[in-house]
């Protein structure tokens, strides 16, 4: 139960740090990057998802015919 305790504190520091950081032009910068990357991690990740199910459901169709 301890650990859960510093793991709330933990994360609730982080984001006052992380509140007080975006607040200053270098730090929005630095979050907007951040976003960036985040989203064009998740939309590469979505779209090899996609490829990937399209392979398998046109082999699939292949073993089928």
């Amino acid at each position: 139960m301890k650990s859960f305790l510093w793991l709330v504190v933990g994360i609730a520091i982080g984001f006052a740090v992380a509140h007080k950081v975006n607040e200053t032009p270098q730090g929005k910068q630095f979050f907007n990057g951040l976003d960036k990357k985040a989203r064009d991690f998740g939309s590469a990740v979505s779209d090899g998802y996609r490829k990937r199910e399209a392979e398998l459901r046109s082999a699939i169709e292949d073993a089928e015919a």
